[in-house]
């Protein structure tokens, strides 16, 4: 790390930007991906600034608002943005610790706040034709990745959870499964006639999926690598599969997107935001009510779409 230089030994932003990323990997210990994130972030922040006729060293509480500013109308995702003004934050905190400026210019620019994205949601008629996909896959294959798609659709699963599932759980057929979410609590998730049904189905060809030369594993989805279970990596590549097979986007499927759908479906269908909650299991309700956002837009583009006094009139 190096000890009381000043701006006129370190040169200007880059060199304030490299002691940054000395310490960052020294003192922190960060990873070589975060700091190769940092110096992507404040390479950016330094091009936008030569814009300007400025540099990190001497710019001023304007040109970092207006920066934060440029990552707005750019069309960023509010995480990379957010990330690149954290960025900015950062270096400047440790220049002002190292007294080589002064002032932190970005103290006093306010980050616009992040507006919590809505969660993609697909259509019944979407999750229909992607349960015929995911089955139309030969073998034991289609049928584990249909029964997967059926239990997320019909109780909510997080992906962790799904795949966590002993084959014990569903031993004599049961309508609700035991499962232990976050914090290690318990909750009841239900399973519809569609969905035990797609589990008989797969169970005759479980075995299949066993590693070379084990009889039997204790997982409900077992995976032939190592004896383990399968991994949410490789559930969501079979998923994205089965999205381009069923003439879906795979950029708008994920296992998450499943539960979204589970929770969406619900609520359109009158279910009590309560019960959602419990079902999902939601520690707080603002989790849940992210949800009503979805449906009152989705019922509102109905109304615009079929009322009759939405519709453009022809004069008589």
């Amino acid at each position: 790390m190096p000890e009381s230089r000043g701006p006129e030994s370190l040169g200007n932003g880059a060199g304030w930007i490299e002691a940054f990323l000395e310490m960052m990997a020294v003192e922190r210990a960060a990873a070589r991906n975060t700091l190769t994130a940092y110096e992507k972030d404040l390479a950016d922040a330094q091009g936008f600034l030569a814009g300007r006729g400025r540099d990190m060293a001497d710019a001023a509480a304007e040109d970092i608002e207006a920066y934060f500013q440029h990552l707005g109308a750019k069309g960023l995702s509010p995480a990379t943005a957010a990330r690149r003004r954290a960025s900015v934050r950062g270096l400047y905190r440790f220049v002002l610790g190292e007294g080589w400026r002064a002032d932190d210019p970005s103290r006093r620019v306010d980050a616009p706040k992040q507006g919590r994205p809505l969660p993609k949601v697909l259509s019944r008629e979407d999750v229909n034709r992607l349960i015929a996909a995911a089955g139309a896959r030969d073998g034991a294959a289609g049928l584990r990745l249909a029964c997967l798609v059926e239990l997320i659709y019909a109780s909510g699963l997080r992906v962790s959870e799904v795949l966590a599932l002993p084959v014990a759980a569903i031993a004599r057929d049961p309508a609700y499964l035991i499962v232990k979410g976050k914090g290690g609590k318990e909750r009841l998730a239900p399973l519809n006639e569609t969905a035990r049904v797609a589990i008989r189905a797969y169970l005759p060809g479980r075995p299949g999926f066993f590693a070379k030369g084990l009889k039997d594993s204790p997982w409900l989805f077992p995976s032939r690598a190592g004896g383990g279970r399968l991994t949410a990596r490789r559930f969501a590549q079979l998923l994205d599969e089965a999205a381009m097979g069923a003439g879906i986007d795979p950029a708008k499927v994920s296992p998450h997107v499943l539960r979204h759908a589970f929770a969406t479906h619900l609520l359109e269908g009158g279910a009590d935001l309560r019960a959602v909650q419990t079902l999902l299991g939601h520690a707080d309700i603002a989790t849940t009510q992210i949800y009503t956002h979805v449906t009152s837009d989705r019922l509102k583009a109905v109304v615009e779409q079929k009322h009759p006094l939405s519709r453009a009139r022809t004069p008589v």
